[in-house]
C-alpha cells in the first residue's frame, strides 16, 4: 500500500492505494480543512508526520503527529528575532537530517531552521540569517524562499541549499559558515553584462544523488543543470527538453545518472508545453532526455505543477512517480513513467506531493 501526503490550498489529503491496481487512491484522511498546506512529509526514522500549514488566523506553523487522521501538535521556535523587521511568511520545506533527531526547515523570507529533537522545537541558523548581503537579496515571483535542502548521506556536516532568488549555498560545518556555489549558472533574465556578477540566481529545485553525493541536479529559472563537484560548479543539461523552464524535479536514489523533470513553457506562461502533460527522464546524467508520459493527458491539457508537487517511491526500473497539479489532479506511475494512471481527480489546487 502506498500513502501519499498531498498538501493543497484547502488542507492536507492523505491518499492510500496500490499503484499496481492503476485505479484511484482512497482519501484515507484529511487535515487542516480550509488552510493552506504548503508541504507535508513523514520522517521515516520516527514515523512522525509533519505539515507546514499557513492559516489566515495563526500564520505559518509546523504541525506534527503520529496519526494524520488524529490530533496534531504545533512545533515551537519557528520565528525570527523580535528585534528584526522581517516576519515569517511561509514554510517551504521540511527535511530529515543526517544525525539522530536532526531536521531542517526552509522558509520565506529565505532562512534555515534546524531541530535536534526530531522536529519538536526549532532554532534559526544565524550564520545564514546574518549574511552581510541579505539586505540586497531579491525575491523571485514566488517570494524569497529557501526551498531545497540537500543533505550529504552519512555526513551531517555537509549541506547544500537552494534559494529563490539567491542561488546555491554550501556548508562543510553543519551550517556554521556558508559560501556560494553558483559557478556556471546563467541567469538569462538579467542583462548579459551583469550575468557573471549577480547573486540574483533563481534556483527552482535541487537534489543530491545519494550514491554519488558530489552529484547534484538542478531545475533553474530557465535551465536544467548538473554539478559533479558537490555544487561548486554547474553544467547545463537542458538540451533535448522542449523547454528548460520548470519547477518539479525527482531523482532516482538508486542511479546517480537518473533524473525526472516536468517542463513548463516559460516564466510568463507556467503551463505544460504544447498543452501536453509530459514527464522527461534522463538515464545518462542529462546527455539525453526521453518522454515517459504514456497515459498522461496529451491534448489541451495546460497544467501547472509546482516545485514540491513531484515525488518518487523506491528506485530503479520500478520506481514509483507521483505528481499533482494546481488543477487538483494527481497522477501516478508504478513503473518509472512507462505508464501513468489517475491517482485522484478534483482535489484542491496541489502545492506538494510526498510519498509517506
Amino acid at each position: 500500500m502506498t500513502e501519499l501526503l498531498v498538501g493543497t490550498k484547502k488542507g492536507l489529503f492523505v491518499l492510500a492505494g496500490d499503484p499496481d491496481a492503476e485505479k484511484p487512491f482512497e482519501v484515507a484522511a484529511r487535515a487542516f480543512p480550509g488552510d493552506q498546506v504548503e508541504f507535508a512529509i513523514r520522517d521515516p526514522r520516527s514515523g512522525r508526520y509533519f505539515a507546514s500549514v499557513t492559516s489566515g488566523h495563526y500564520g505559518p506553523r509546523v504541525m506534527h503527529t503520529t496519526d494524520p487522521g488524529g490530533n496534531w501538535e504545533q512545533a515551537t521556535g519557528l520565528a525570527f528575532p523580535e528585534d528584526d523587521d522581517w516576519s515569517l511568511e511561509r514554510i517551504w520545506s521540511i527535511r530529515p537530517g543526517e544525525a539522530d533527531g536532526l531536521m531542517y526547515a526552509g522558509v520565506a523570507p529565505a532562512a534555515l531552521f534546524a531541530s535536534t529533537d526530531g522536529g519538536q522545537t526549532w532554532e534559526l541558523n544565524r550564520a545564514m540569517w546574518d549574511q552581510p548581503t541579505r539586505s540586497s537579496w531579491q525575491p523571485g515571483a514566488g517570494g524569497l524562499c529557501l526551498h531545497s535542502i540537500a543533505t550529504w548521506p552519512g555526513d551531517p556536516q555537509r549541506l547544500a541549499i537552494g534559494i529563490s532568488a539567491v542561488g546555491v549555498w554550501l556548508s562543510d560545518d553543519a551550517g556554521e559558515t556558508w559560501r556560494h556555489g553558483n559557478a556556471g549558472l546563467v541567469p538569462l533574465y538579467v542583462p548579459e553584462e551583469s550575468q557573471g556578477d549577480t547573486i540574483d540566481l533563481c534556483v527552482h529545485n535541487m537534489h543530491r544523488a545519494p550514491l554519488r553525493p558530489e552529484r547534484l541536479f538542478m531545475q533553474f529559472h530557465g535551465g536544467v543543470y548538473r554539478s559533479d563537484d558537490a555544487g561548486e560548479t554547474w553544467n547545463s543539461i537542458a538540451e533535448g527538453l522542449p523547454s528548460s523552464f520548470g519547477f518539479p524535479m525527482v531523482i532516482d536514489p538508486g542511479d546517480p545518472d537518473s533524473a525526472f523533470v516536468i517542463p513548463l513553457v516559460a516564466d510568463t506562461d507556467r503551463v505544460t508545453v504544447e498543452g501536453r502533460v509530459r514527464v522527461f527522464a534522463t538515464r545518462d546524467a542529462g546527455k539525453s532526455w526521453t518522454s515517459v508520459s504514456d497515459g498522461l493527458p496529451q491534448e489541451d491539457a495546460y497544467l501547472t505543477i509546482l516545485r514540491q508537487a513531484f515525488d518518487r517511491e523506491g528506485e530503479g526500473p520500478g520506481i514509483g512517480l507521483y505528481f499533482g497539479a494546481t488543477s487538483g489532479d494527481v497522477f501516478g506511475s508504478g513503473d518509472a513513467g512507462s505508464s501513468w494512471f489517475s491517482v485522484r481527480e478534483r482535489l484542491a489546487p496541489v502545492n506538494s506531493v510526498r510519498v509517506a
